[in-house]
C-alpha cells in the first residue's frame, strides 16, 4: 500500500492531524455526541429486535426506537428537571429571605445533645453557632442557587440547548440505524487480533449498559423513595432532596445517607422520635435494600469491578467531565483493567478456565 516508510509515517501523521481536527470540531457538541452514542448502545438490542420484526426495514425500526427512547427516557427527565428547577428556586428564595433558618435547627440540636457530646464537639470547634450557620447557609444556598442558575443559563442559551438536543436526536437515529456497520468498520481499523478486539469491544458496550442502566435505575429508585418519605414526613423541598439523594447514590459506599442521616439525627435529637425512627427504618431497610440488591445485579455483576474502583473512577470522572463522568470514569477504569488483563494474559487464562 505504501512504497516507503517515509510515506507510511507521513500518512500516520496526516491521519493523527485530521483525527484531532475532527475531534476539535465536535468539542462544542461533546455532550450531545456523547449521549447520542450512549443511548444508541443502550437501545441497540431493541433496534435489532424491531428490525427483525419489521422484516429488515431499518429506517422504520430506528424511528420507532428513537420514539421509545424519547418517551421513556428524555421526556420524563425534562419534566423532572423543570419541577426540580422550580423547587430549587423556591428553596433559594427562602434561604435568601431567612424563612429557612439553619441556625434554629442547629441550636435545637445543640440544646438536645448530652453534656459529654457537647464538650466533645467543643474540642473540635464545632459549637460556634454563627460560624456553622454561615457555612450551612452558604452550602445550602450554593446547592439551590446552582439549580436556579443552571436553569437560568439554559434559558439564556436556549438556542444552543435546542441545537445540541437536535444534534443528539439526529445522531441517535443514524447510530441506531447504522450502528452495526459502523461498529464493524471501527473493529477493522483497530490493529489488534480478532479475539482481543472482541474482548475489548464487548467490555466497552457491557460497561456502558451496566453503568448507565444499573446506576440510573438504582439512583432513580433511591431518589424516588427518598423524596417520597421526605414528603410523607412533611420535609420541605422533598423533590430537591430526593434528587440530591439520587445524584449521591451514583457513588457506591457513600450514597443517599449523606442526605437522610443528618435529617434522621435531627428528628431524634429534637424529640421527633417517630419521624426519626420511621425515616431511619425506611432508609435502612427499603432504600438500603434497593442498593444492596439492584446494584450488584445491574452493575457489579456485569462490570466485574470492585466497589472501590467504581467509587474512585466515578468521583474522578465527575471531577473531570462533570455529570457525564459517572459513565466515562467507570468506562475508562473497565477498559484499563481489560487492557492489562490482555497484556498479562489473564483474560486468556480465564477463558480457558471457563471453557
Amino acid at each position: 500500500m505504501f512504497e516507503s516508510k517515509l510515506e507510511y509515517r507521513t500518512f500516520l501523521l496526516l491521519l493523527a492531524m485530521v483525527t484531532i481536527a475532527f475531534a476539535w470540531l465536535l468539542l462544542p457538541f461533546y455532550g450531545a455526541v456523547f449521549w447520542g452514542t450512549i443511548l444508541a448502545i443502550i437501545f441497540a438490542p431493541l433496534q435489532r429486535r424491531l428490525r427483525v420484526r419489521l422484516n429488515g426495514r431499518n429506517n422504520l425500526a430506528a424511528l420507532i426506537s428513537l420514539t421509545i427512547c424519547l418517551l421513556i427516557v428524555i421526556l420524563p427527565i425534562t419534566f423532572i428537571a423543570g419541577a426540580l428547577v422550580q423547587e430549587g428556586a423556591t428553596v433559594y428564595q427562602q434561604l435568601k429571605s431567612g424563612d429557612l433558618n439553619f441556625a434554629a435547627y442547629f441550636k435545637a440540636v445543640m440544646d438536645a445533645l448530652p453534656r459529654w457530646a457537647y464538650h466533645w464537639l467543643e474540642r473540635f470547634d464545632l459549637t460556634d453557632l454563627s460560624g456553622l450557620q454561615d457555612k450551612l447557609s452558604k452550602g445550602a444556598m450554593q446547592v439551590s442557587q446552582l439549580v436556579a442558575t443552571k436553569a437560568f443559563s439554559i434559558g439564556q442559551n436556549t438556542f444552543d440547548f435546542v441545537i445540541s438536543f437536535g444534534i443528539m436526536l439526529y445522531l441517535l437515529f443514524f447510530l441506531l440505524r447504522d450502528g452495526p456497520a459502523l461498529g464493524r468498520r471501527i473493529k477493522q481499523a483497530v490493529p489488534l487480533s480478532v479475539d482481543h478486539k472482541q474482548h475489548l469491544f464487548t467490555k466497552f458496550t457491557t460497561v456502558i449498559r451496566a453503568t448507565v442502566k444499573g446506576n440510573i435505575a438504582v439512583a432513580v429508585t433511591q431518589g424516588a423513595l427518598g423524596g417520597l418519605i421526605f414528603w410523607f414526613l412533611g420535609i420541605q423541598g422533598s423533590l430537591l432532596w430526593g434528587t440530591l439523594m439520587a445524584f449521591l447514590s451514583l457513588l457506591p459506599a457513600i450514597g443517599a445517607g449523606l442526605i437522610w442521616v443528618p435529617v434522621a439525627a435531627y428528628f431524634l435529637l429534637t424529640g421527633a422520635i417517630w419521624q426519626g425512627v420511621v425515616l431511619t427504618l425506611f432508609c435502612v431497610l427499603v432504600i438500603g435494600l434497593v442498593d444492596n440488591i439492584l446494584r450488584p445485579i445491574l452493575v457489579g455483576k456485569d462490570t466485574k469491578m470492585p466497589d472501590y474502583v467504581v467509587l474512585i473512577s466515578t468521583l474522578g470522572g465527575m471531577s473531570l467531565f462533570g455529570l457525564n463522568g459517572f459513565v466515562i470514569g467507570p468506562l475508562i477504569a473497565a477498559l484499563f483493567i481489560a487492557s492489562w488483563d490482555l497484556f498479562t494474559g489473564r483474560e486468556g487464562e480465564e477463558r480457558k478456565t471457563a471453557g
